[in-house]
């Protein structure tokens, strides 16, 4: 994953040094950039597999920051492997809401709750405000706080009781509130000669060398001004909605043993780079949310940086969570084994990723989930006759990965609307 996208960067046209006073954001003002601006459904992918890194840097003992146009980076996807392909869906009803749910709680709906709400009108409150790349409309269901949808929604919900309505709220549209930290000059003496400064106009986008992005807002013989806000930064969407229920969401995370009596469900899959296999998960009518991490390993609270060494033993993975009302548990592993394709029967690699990290597997939370999928892994075997290579295990300790990898693809831009057939494109 990180090779692929590193190579798409190193293609970009040639490197602009600014010398001198550094005449950049600091550090917090970047960080400023990733928690915010940088982080919506619709926004760029985020820099670097390991975030934000410091705008500063040393060349010959003097600061220099390294910026490069960022107009015509092709998307680049790892070849053989999952990317470009559109998953099959499996079936569910149209709403992928349960007809007959349990009692609504009471009470004001906390982290980890499953909220029910019809989204009654949403609309961008500015024409620039593209649509939403997520459901949009009828009735949903989300994981408080538990990523999907906009946090905007997350929190206007947390504040409402069971049946209420509310209208005409505004919630931020996911690009962020506009930091006047990170628009910046640079002076005319500070620009180096490695890239032809005449083709740069105002609205030119240019790459900072720790992979986030600017645009030029004005020109001026003294020097240009750089900003490195969302272009939507500040925007919002007006919205209707009415909480229909509160139900708590899984109690049980890890492995049960004997009979598993939630509610919702808890799934875990590996399918080598979690960032396309969670997509299409949350596409998936009947899941309720996703989250991307490292399982299977030794070493706790592992980084994104220790599991790519393979040293601590994790692999990459999503953990669903389900109704089981809504799509089976087999509908799942079938859209994970199918994902997987031929790589099903390679060991420790998933197209061009190759490790431990990257190995797949199925982790059973209780011994149902054990018989179904290894019922379907036996199905391969005996008619490929070859051997699967997708471990079946019972479910370790699960890590959350980093924030700037939950959701990656719904925020570099691809769409997580249920049932969506567009090709997933793996690297943003």
């Amino acid at each position: 994953m990180t090779m692929v996208r590193a190579a798409a960067v190193a293609a970009v046209a040639a490197c602009l040094l600014l010398r001198g006073p550094a005449v950049v954001p600091t550090a917090a003002a970047w960080s400023s950039a990733r928690a915010g601006g940088g982080s919506g459904p619709h926004a760029g992918p985020q820099a670097g597999a390991g975030g934000v890194v410091a705008a500063e840097a040393e060349v010959d003992g003097r600061a220099t920051t390294s910026l490069s146009l960022a107009e015509g980076v092709a998307d680049v996807d790892a070849a053989g492997g999952e990317c470009g392909v559109a998953p099959e869906v499996p079936e569910a009803a149209p709403s992928a809401v349960s007809d007959d749910p349990p009692a609504s709680l009471t009470r004001k709906p906390r982290p980890g709750d499953v909220v029910t709400f019809s989204l009654l009108r949403l609309e961008p409150s500015d024409d620039d405000v593209l649509e939403p790349l997520f459901d949009a409309s009828g009735t949903l269901q989300l994981v408080l706080d538990g990523g999907n949808y906009l946090p905007g929604l997350h929190r206007l919900l947390s504040t409402m009781a069971p049946g209420e309505v509310v209208r005409g709220a505004s919630i931020d549209a996911g690009y962020g509130g506009y930091d006047p930290a990170l628009a910046f000059r640079i002076s005319t003496s500070d620009l180096g000669g490695s890239l032809d400064v005449s083709a740069v106009r105002i609205g030119t986008k240019l790459r900072m060398g720790n992979g986030m992005e600017c645009r030029v807002t004005a020109m001026d013989e003294d020097g240009w001004t750089l900003d490195a806000n969302h272009p939507l930064a500040g925007a919002a969407y007006d919205v209707d909605v009415r909480l229909e229920r509160v139900e708590e969401g899984p109690k049980n995370m890890g492995y049960v043993a004997g009979e598993n009596d939630d509610r919702y469900r808890v799934a875990t899959f590996a399918l080598g780079c979690f960032w396309g296999g969670e997509l299409a998960y949350q596409r998936t009518p009947g899941v309720i949310s996703t989250q991307v991490g490292y399982t299977a390993g030794h070493k706790e609270n592992p980084t994104y940086e220790e599991v790519c060494t393979g040293a601590t033993g994790h692999t990459e993975a999503i953990q669903v969570i389900y109704d089981p009302n809504a799509v089976s548990y087999e509908s799942l592993v079938r859209l994970g084994l199918d994902r997987l394709g031929e790589d099903v029967y390679k060991l420790n690699q998933v197209g061009n990723d190759r490790g431990t990290q990257y190995r797949h597997g199925v982790y059973y939370h209780d011994d149902d989930q054990r018989d179904a999928a290894a019922k379907l892994l036996e199905e391969l075997r005996r008619d490929d006759r070859r051997d699967v290579q997708t471990e079946l295990e019972e479910v370790g300790t699960f890590y959350p990965a980093e924030e700037y990898h939950q959701q990656y693809l719904l925020k570099g831009g691809q769409s997580a609307r249920k049932g969506a057939r567009d090709a997933i494109r793996c690297y943003g």
